[in-house]
């Protein structure tokens, strides 16, 4: 009877490099054999463990309804054209491909077996809610629908194991409060302005991450790197005014023009509190004003400090313009920072920092072609302070170097990673504009000192 069902009301399409078959209302082909595997719990297994129903009432769409338990297999494709409903005391896993054309909902457990490669595609024809109390736990997930620019309307929370394919289709969140999470080893591919998030995304774990995120019709993504194992991080951007409730006229002294025109948000669910941020600027976005600066002016992060009541620096560098070549970028430079707090962020100008100390003259210019001349980054004076740490940042955040004790000699940076994150230790960097952190103690007192540094590795 089950089978009936199956081969009645759904498209099953069959094992890999088999030609994709319609099973109509009225029969069924030969080639539809037990490709999907009904993994049955044996309590329940008289009364039919796995109910799967297709619902008709007067004036409603066709239902399929798990109530039980549910596998697709591996090298098998599940093809679901009615509205699936999870149910919760109901489980789904899928290892298989399954392909989801109208809403899906879910109560109970989406999951996949880990050492498995499962897809869900979700490629409908008309605007596609997830929904439902249950997290759906997806190993890979590729969104692809043309039916609208904003095909997708997300009211649950799904994570993201492996990898997340963002072709075609914004994902609405931000509408229902939906999420979208990223474990710890999970990636995205092809977000851009025709598809990304909407909303909250979150990241779990302390590699560097670009957050697949934007509002209206804009994808604005923030890259995000922790210092500790265990991190977890959500951002969200919002292309929109920050002053309308975070009052722009309250501000350190030395802020001055503050973006109102969009703003991120960065809360820290876990984790230390050390993170390195990036946020990106965009012309069609982001206020003109940030592309013609003054010599005496630089662009910053801020950040809406709640115990004070005011925007706070927290800092940054702004990178050289991103290749037109780069994916889905259609903005042009990053503004990069350590920050020391979470929750509201944005770009604002700012008069430049005092310079260093006299005696310390930091030479910003690296060339390591072994001539002699520029071969490190050199910091002139910084042997009287040897109480001292330098951290090195690629532009999209990612640590290529650090130490402690940097001296004019021997514990110097000539232009090699030692090895953070995903770049290979001992591997030459590419040509390019790099973020440094330099502290010291001078007279007991510690001090903070940021700014680029270009490497010219041609």
């Amino acid at each position: 009877m089950l089978d009936i069902i199956l081969r009645h009301y759904f498209n099953i399409i069959y094992k890999e490099n088999k030609v994709m078959k319609n099973i109509g209302l009225c029969g069924f082909t030969n080639d539809l054999k037990a490709k999907i595997k009904i993994s049955l719990n044996k309590k329940f297994y008289c009364l039919i463990a796995l109910i799967i129903a297709i619902i008709f009432s007067p004036g409603a769409h066709a239902q399929f309804v798990n109530y039980g338990d549910m596998k697709v297999e591996k090298s098998t494709v599940l093809s679901v054209f009615s509205d699936y409903d999870n149910k919760s005391d109901a489980q789904f896993v899928n290892d298989g491909n399954v392909f989801v054309f109208k809403n899906w909902i879910n109560n109970g457990i989406v999951t996949f077996t880990s050492s498995e490669n499962g897809k869900t595609h979700f490629i409908g024809q008309d605007v596609q809610r997830i929904e439902g109390a249950g997290i759906t736990n997806f190993q890979n997930v590729i969104f692809d629908n043309i039916s609208d620019l904003v095909p997708f309307q997300l009211g649950a929370v799904v994570a993201i194991n492996k990898k997340a394919e963002f072709l075609n289709g914004i994902i609405d969140g931000d509408a229902e409060n939906g999420e979208m999470i990223f474990n710890e080893t999970a990636i995205h591919v092809n977000a851009s302005d025709i598809s990304f998030v909407d909303g909250k995304v979150q990241k779990k774990g302390n590699t560097l991450f670009e957050y697949p995120i934007g509002d209206d019709l804009y994808f604005r993504p923030s890259y995000s790197e922790g210092e500790t194992n265990g991190n977890v991080y959500t951002a969200q951007y919002f292309y929109k005014n920050s002053g309308e409730n975070y009052n722009h006229s309250s501000k350190d002294p030395i802020i001055g023009f503050i973006n109102n025109a969009e703003y991120w948000t960065v809360t820290k669910e876990n984790g230390g509190e050390k993170l390195v941020l990036s946020l990106t600027m965009d012309p069609r976005t982001t206020p003109s004003e940030f592309f013609n600066l003054s010599s005496d002016k630089e662009a910053v992060i801020v950040r809406w400090d709640e115990s004070s009541g005011k925007w706070v620096k927290e800092g940054g560098v702004t990178s050289d313009k991103m290749p037109d070549a780069i994916l889905g970028a259609q903005y042009t430079q990053l503004v990069t920072s350590e920050v020391k707090g979470y929750g509201i962020f944005t770009i604002a100008i700012a008069d430049k920092k005092e310079p260093l100390d006299k005696d310390l003259v930091v030479y910003n210019a690296l060339s390591p072609n072994g001539d002699g001349i520029n071969d490190t980054f050199h910091i002139k004076g910084i042997d009287e302070y040897p109480d001292n740490t330098v951290e090195i940042y690629n532009r999209w955040g990612v640590k290529v170097f650090e130490t402690r004790g940097y001296n004019e000699t021997d514990n110097v940076f000539a232009g090699y990673s030692d090895g953070r994150a995903t770049v290979n230790r001992n591997e030459k960097l590419p040509t390019g504009t790099y973020f440094y952190i330099l502290k010291y103690s001078k007279d007991n007192v510690a001090k903070e000192r940021t700014g680029y540094l270009y490497i010219n590795n041609q």
